[in-house]
């Protein structure tokens, strides 16, 4: 049997890193084109109802294309009409995902709708609450767009569903067998209606796919985004059953579709779309979301950048080893610093709680891109500076740059 063609390790990141939309040269200022061609690229923007700094599906666009109006996402996401180039959906957990990405996911809303591939207590749920579940959608179709709070007919259940109210249960469920999609936020709180309101005619009318189709479009549009990636990379990117995903991409190999390579350090074999094409740089400096693409799966993360990363905010203050909000910071190809931030709205002012290096630690170019990196967060933010409430000596170094 013939080898698999070898990749470095630097080589791998640097596909990684292209492929994640890093390293293009910066425009003077983003337009709706230049927005929605990253947000196809990437795939997929993960939801998060953390506010510490901002919410995390509004980072990613910034660490790739630099400050960017905040409006021209919320009215892809959620504009009314043709503005509408998103929708809501479980992609990577809770996502928007282009509007491409809609047939790609009916075998996901079928699977929910007979109780598979959701959560067992809400799938459970569906089974038993049937009565109910047409009543919240008909309740929505005669009302229109609705919250859980306009329907909840009384106190949450608690225990293992968090407290939802059993309306709240239907909205999910409904949600999930895509017989409602989300028309718009409230504040964070989603507000429901049925798809032919809210998605275009065209994108509801596209012929629907095969499960086994579907799934090699994911897998394939996972390896686009991630350039390149081990099967349980491609399987986390949409998250993908393992068995389903290890027939897909059999299928996609022996078509040609795929190439398997091994890459210096990594046990399993990575995958990409056809010979590698390795950018012989990628010059990039960014804050990124615990959330974004580029880091969501820590084992990657590890194997790609030799960076251990877990997000601490729900362990207890004393047990933290780097803070409650850790925004890894990307320079030279490299994952170089990480930073403990937070929006002080009240104060305007963008806190620094922590600036930890890792070795070899930022050299002069480096503390200068974190420095200028920080002031653009803070302008974006609406903020009116940076203040820096660390001792170690890159803080200083940086506090020197800002002051």
């Amino acid at each position: 049997m013939p080898m698999n063609p070898s990749l470095s390790l630097r080589a791998a990141r640097r596909l990684a890193l292209r492929a994640q939309g890093f390293g293009r040269a910066p425009l003077a200022a983003v337009d709706r084109r230049r927005l929605l061609e990253s947000i196809e690229r990437l795939g997929v923007l993960q939801i998060d109802s953390v506010n510490a700094l901002i919410r995390s599906h509004y980072l990613p666009l910034f660490s790739r294309l630099g400050p960017y109006e905040r409006a021209l996402l919320e009215r892809a996401a959620w504009g009314a009409g043709r503005q509408r180039r998103l929708f809501e959906y479980w992609g990577h957990e809770a996502s928007l995902l282009p509007l491409s990405c809609y047939p790609l996911l009916h075998w996901r809303m079928q699977r929910a709708r007979n109780g598979e591939g959701i959560y067992k207590g809400l799938a459970q749920f569906g089974r038993d609450q049937q009565p109910l579940i047409r009543r919240v959608l008909q309740a929505v179709r005669e009302r229109g767009a609705l919250g859980a709070g306009s329907l909840a007919s009384g106190p949450g259940s608690g225990g293992a569903w968090w407290g939802w109210s059993a309306e709240k249960h239907a909205l999910e469920w409904l949600f999930a067998a895509g017989e409602l999609t989300v028309a718009a936020r409230r504040g964070f709180e989603r507000l429901y209606d049925v798809p032919e309101r809210v998605l275009p005619a065209d994108v509801l009318a596209r012929p629907a796919m095969t499960m086994a189709d579907a799934q090699r479009q994911l897998l394939l549009r996972a390896a686009r985004a991630l350039g390149i990636a081990t099967e349980s990379d491609l399987r986390d990117y949409y998250r993908l059953d393992l068995a389903d995903t290890r027939a897909r991409l059999a299928e996609l190999l022996e078509a040609g579709e795929l190439q398997r390579l091994q890459v210096q350090g990594w046990t399993q074999p990575g995958y990409c779309l056809g010979p590698p094409r390795i950018p012989r740089r990628v010059a990039a400096s960014a804050l990124l979301s615990p959330f974004d693409s580029l880091i969501w799966a820590r084992a990657r993360t590890e194997r790609l950048f030799d960076f251990r990363y877990r997000l601490e905010l729900y362990t207890p203050p004393h047990k933290r080893v780097y803070g409650y909000y850790v925004l890894p910071f990307l320079h030279d190809e490299r994952l170089a610093a990480r930073l403990d931030l937070r929006a002080e709205r009240k104060t305007l002012q963008l806190a620094v709680y922590a600036v930890h290096e890792e070795p070899p630690g930022l050299d002069e170019r480096g503390v200068i891109a974190l420095a200028e990196n920080l002031r653009t967060l803070a302008l974006w933010l609406g903020l009116a500076r940076v203040r820096l409430n660390c001792t170690s000596a890159c803080a200083a170094r940086v506090r020197a740059l800002l002051e």
